[in-house]
């Protein structure tokens, strides 16, 4: 039986359709998404996106198991430098984030806060712990490690093995983030 879920943006207007389970759940500390986390929650009107350790939630799922089927074109992209091989997806029209790519990867990182109240996949991990900032202390509910570890690798490795070792196109996000149109 396949599971599927629709997710939307803060307004509604971008909804992704998702299917079967995630390839996990987990929480990022490296220093790039603290800083594209503190960059995108100071976009007008946006909601927290970094947790109290800076953490950035995502959910990981195969990129042929997410579907935009509304609001493709008010998405844009964000990157950190434009030599930057990760691309974060925000919608303009509320500035929601909405996931995260890697350039050649085969799978999406999808931002948690599209989870309504109650319904986000349960953690699994936290990854790239060596960069929280200096004094954070990570609970030990789930592992810690301090890059990716062999299990969150092999998770991504299985579903790359899944999907025929392919890596699809996401062709359909409208151009660069500019600061003027978001939040319109």
């Amino acid at each position: 039986m396949t599971q599927s879920k629709t997710l939307t943006c803060d307004c509604g207007q971008v909804t992704l359709d998702i299917q079967n389970n995630p390839i996990v759940s987990t929480e990022c500390l490296c220093a790039d998404c603290q800083e594209a986390g503190a960059q995108l929650q100071a976009l007008p009107g946006a909601k927290p996106l970094l947790d109290r350790h800076r953490a950035t939630r995502f959910v990981l799922y195969r990129k042929d198991r997410v579907q935009c089927t509304q609001g493709r074109d008010r998405l844009r992209e964000h990157r950190l430098t434009p030599q930057s091989p990760t691309r974060r997806v925000v919608a303009v029209c509320c500035n929601t984030p909405i996931f995260l790519e890697f350039a050649k990867g085969h799978w999406l990182s999808l931002y948690g806060n599209l989870w309504p109240a109650g319904s986000l996949p349960a953690l699994d991990l936290r990854t790239m712990t060596r960069d929280r900032p200096e004094g954070v202390d990570l609970p030990d509910d789930v592992p810690n490690p301090q890059t990716h570890n062999l299990s969150f690798m092999a998770r991504l490795l299985f579903a790359w093995a899944a999907i025929g070792f392919r890596a699809p196109k996401i062709d359909y996000v409208q151009g660069a983030l500019n600061r003027k149109e978001s939040g319109r």
